[in-house]
């Protein structure tokens, strides 16, 4: 019986050992993944902050920023365009003309027409400004004018409070012919908007003075439509 016993290995150590390696693979496989969770949360720690970090220049950038970037982008594919089409002896404007289709022109157009449409003012200061700026726009200074004047008069060019007006100015011929004929202008621009309208003797006469005549033109506009049928019960004298 001795001797079968000891026939037999022991495998008691064999498979003690086998189990602790297991769980030193397992711990190790753990530490691994734990290391790279932690590595990416601070991979995640540092892409949220350069997007806050981002966000927040957005933010403290102007309202029209992306728009102004967009058209400088634009500018510099336009200028690059027509460069090549220089270097091969074309005319730019003449291939991009060619590309715009005709709703694209009539849509550019509309939009010119409305860019500064006429809207009135709301008082005197406003008209008067509105006047000063159109004016402005219509001058064309002669240079050469100024600076011959300017060394001949000096400091006297730009007069203060304390300044004796010791150089006579004569106006020139054609700077009085331009102001006579902007004041033509002004003129024939008023009486085109006071001028009275045309009567139309075909009308019908339901007013008495013209004050009742632009009242009733006012009733008719807003309710003309629901009065239709009773105006023209009365005028066949079928009205109940």
């Amino acid at each position: 019986m001795a001797s079968t016993s000891s026939s037999f290995p022991s495998t008691s150590d064999g498979a003690s050992g086998s189990g602790e390696k297991t769980a030193a693979q397992k711990k190790a496989e753990r530490l691994k993944k734990l290391r790279e969770l932690h590595l990416r949360r601070n991979e995640a720690r540092k892409m949220n902050h350069a997007e806050v970090v981002e966000e927040d220049k957005r933010n403290k950038l102007p309202s029209n920023f992306e728009a102004k970037r967009k058209r400088a982008e634009w500018e510099l594919e336009e200028q690059k365009k027509r460069a090549e089409a220089e270097a091969r002896g074309e005319d730019y404007d003449r291939i991009k003309l060619l590309e715009v289709s005709a709703d694209d022109a009539e849509k550019w157009e509309k939009k010119k027409k409305k860019k500064n449409p006429d809207q009135g003012f709301a008082d005197y200061e406003q008209a008067t400004f509105r006047q000063y700026q159109r004016l402005t726009k219509q001058m064309k200074p002669d240079m050469e004018k100024y600076e011959e004047t300017k060394e001949k008069v000096g400091e006297d060019l730009y007069p203060t409070v304390d300044s004796l007006p010791q150089h006579e100015y004569k106006d020139t011929e054609a700077g009085i012919d331009r102001m006579v004929e902007d004041l033509e202008k002004q003129m024939a621009k008023r009486a085109k908007y006071s001028r009275r309208r045309a009567h139309n003797d075909e009308e019908d006469i339901d007013y008495i003075n013209e004050r009742n005549m632009n009242f009733n033109k006012k009733l008719e506009r807003f309710y003309g439509k629901y009065t239709a049928e009773i105006k023209q019960n009365l005028e066949r004298g079928t009205a109940v």
